[in-house]
């Protein structure tokens, strides 16, 4: 580095390489590489909106890693999430974590008022999820979850299309794939993942929650009646059995109802969605592509460019946020939704262990 970069690395405005930060930049810390999305912010072109000050872990040999896959200074990297936020002074927090650590890394960063995106899920249960929205509203700091499937321009057109439709009858969700073993993700990622104490359950949360989200934003934050779900394992062997590998969600509205498929045993990679209304249907086939049929009207096929910046990229749309630039209320990504989201995964969960259908309170 040049001198002006070791004194700006020394004072903390340096970039994920070690080159000087640009001021208008948005200063984000990583807070754990356990998650394999994490790949996601290490890997990113650099497109001028954020610049990645500190990183939090504890496994040296990880770090280490990671360092060397994406080419990163291994002065940025910190113990805890405390220390980094202290000797870095980000303006806001990804977090990579393991689920059951998004709490104390929420309060961590609302103590010194730094704004949070967590990966989904949003908690590891209900009770969890009001802790972090608490904090969060008392600190006045933005809260929010990211998707996959937000960033998808597919499922936004679904949603603008289905409003020409009538009324929404029925949202079936898809998404799972082989199994995260199966897959080849990082043993430091399954280790948690397949575990009741860390994930919360098996793939009930872990592609579960993309229907609790998506169906929650198509209702527009409206909570469902009641939910029943059922789990099973299929996969009894080492390293998996301790937790689901397949679940099926029902939710039941006034006047629609939804239906999630999560599994960790198909044998292709899915995330798709079919959304009925009095008037067609839109299924939302992948990222770019989908169907559209009505009851007037011939046939549609569509197929998508992504959607402009910021809503293109989970971390363009953090920058936005907190810069003021865009309103999450009523997004996916929001703090609202996602706690109806955890809701009908605490209900889900519940249902299972008692084999009944949760009536929601009112």
């Amino acid at each position: 580095m040049t001198g002006l970069a070791v004194l700006l690395f020394l004072t903390g405005l340096t970039t994920l390489n070690g080159e000087p930060q640009d001021i208008d930049t948005l200063r984000v810390g990583v807070v754990g590489l356990v998650h394999g999305h994490v790949g996601w912010i290490l890997g990113r072109e650099d497109r001028g909106d954020i610049d990645i000050v500190g990183i939090a872990e504890s496994d040296r040999d990880l770090a280490q890693r990671y360092a060397a896959r994406y080419g990163f200074d291994t002065r940025l990297v910190y113990e805890t999430a405390q220390e980094m936020l202290e000797a870095t002074e980000p303006e806001a927090v990804t977090v990579f974590s393991n689920t059951y650590d998004h709490l104390a890394v929420t309060e961590a960063a609302a103590a010194q008022g730094v704004h949070v995106m967590v990966e989904k899920p949003m908690a590891i249960s209900l009770e969890h999820a009001r802790r972090m929205k608490a904090v969060a509203d008392s600190a006045g700091i933005h809260l929010l979850t990211n998707y996959e499937t937000t960033w998808y321009p597919t499922v936004h057109y679904a949603k603008d299309q289905i409003a020409t439709m009538g009324d929404i009858r029925k949202i079936i969700v898809y998404d799972g794939h082989p199994g995260p073993v199966e897959i080849g993700v990082g043993e430091e990622f399954w280790s948690w993942l397949l575990t009741e104490e860390k994930n919360g359950g098996g793939a009930l949360m872990d592609f579960g929650c993309y229907g609790a989200n998506l169906i929650t934003w198509f209702m527009e934050g409206q909570r469902p009646v009641s939910v029943i779900a059922v789990t099973q394992i299929y996969k009894a062997e080492a390293p998996y059995g301790a937790v689901d590998d397949e679940a099926t969600i029902i939710l039941a509205y006034p006047s629609a109802q939804g239906i999630i498929q999560a599994s960790w045993n198909w044998p292709f990679n899915r995330k798709d969605m079919h959304v009925y209304a009095t008037g067609g249907y839109v299924f939302q086939d992948d990222g770019v592509s989908g169907r559209i049929r009505r009851t007037s009207g011939a046939d549609e096929t569509f197929r998508l460019e992504p959607r402009g910046a910021p809503y293109d990229d989970p971390f363009a749309y953090l920058a936005a946020v907190v810069r003021g630039e865009v309103d999450p209320e009523g997004s996916p990504s929001s703090l609202e939704i996602n706690m109806v989201a955890m809701e009908i995964l605490d209900a889900a969960r519940r249902s299972v262990r008692s084999g009944q259908k949760i009536v929601l309170d009112p």
